[in-house]
């Protein structure tokens, strides 16, 4: 890709989470590449933008969304850029009806943003499945109520492995099979079809209580199950950085 550095604007979008740094390069609306990092230091990003025939000159503005670290660790390594550190304060344009706005993880925010942008005027359903999995809803009026926070599978994992003295740690993986005919099979079938039956449980309930309900879903762990649920649901890949992109331009055009 070589992209043209006089046209449009480019920007920076990071997303900060439990278990990785997640990095896009947007142009306008629309993410042209992504990273992800286990760690993330300034020349990542110089070594990104580079394979793209970019620098950080090219760079307009960017967006920084924390689950897990101060915002500022990250700006502070790109002082050319100018940033925008994703909090309750920042306006967004949907209406957020969450009580605790404060205590809100953003990355479900930015989730709800992309999905209402995606779908205008519809009920929508998000379901992101990383470390936790998440479930929102953005409904037709624009408005987002709140959702729930579950363990992910990874998490469940290593919950039967550490507080039990003799069950192993098990790695997901895609199953077909109901029952488990043996300790580790057990397991394994327990915790995604577990999981399975709850997201299934949360999808059929929100189509209960919304109208014409869309599901979204995402996420990391997302690939274990956007296959095998029986729902109509699709799948939105970078939903979150998408979200954050769009949060990034909506206050640009306010601040301008």
């Amino acid at each position: 890709m070589n992209p043209d550095k006089n046209a449009d604007r480019y920007f920076v979008v990071i997303d900060q989470g439990n278990t990785f740094t997640k990095v896009a390069l947007c142009k306008e609306k629309y993410i042209l590449s992504t990273r992800q990092f286990n760690s993330f230091y300034r020349n990542d990003l110089i070594k990104f933008l580079d394979e793209l025939s970019l620098d950080l000159e090219s760079i307009d503005s960017g967006i920084v969304c924390s689950v897990s670290v101060d915002s500022n660790t990250i700006t502070s390594l790109f002082p050319e850029i100018k940033w925008i550190s994703f909090d309750e304060n920042t306006p967004i344009p949907i209406v957020n009806d969450y009580h605790t706005k404060t205590t809100l993880g953003k990355d479900r925010l930015a989730g709800v943003v992309a999905a209402s942008d995606k779908y205008p005027n519809r009920n929508v359903l998000v379901i992101d499945i990383g470390t936790a999995i998440t479930y929102d809803v953005i409904t037709s009026e624009n408005k987002y109520p709140g959702g729930s926070i579950s363990p992910g599978i990874t998490i469940r994992f290593k919950a039967l492995n550490s507080f039990t003295d003799r069950l192993p740690l098990i790695q997901p993986m895609e199953i077909s099979v109901l029952t488990g005919i043996d300790t580790n099979s057990s397991i394994l079938t327990g915790v995604m079809n577990g999981t399975m039956f709850e997201i299934s449980g949360f999808i059929s309930e929100y189509t209960q209580k919304y109208e014409n309900l869309i599901t979204l879903i995402t996420g990391g762990d997302a690939k274990y199950f956007d296959k095998i649920l029986k729902s109509n649901i699709f799948a939105f890949e970078n939903l979150v950085l998408c979200g954050l992109n769009l949060i990034l331009l909506y206050n640009l055009e306010k601040n301008r």
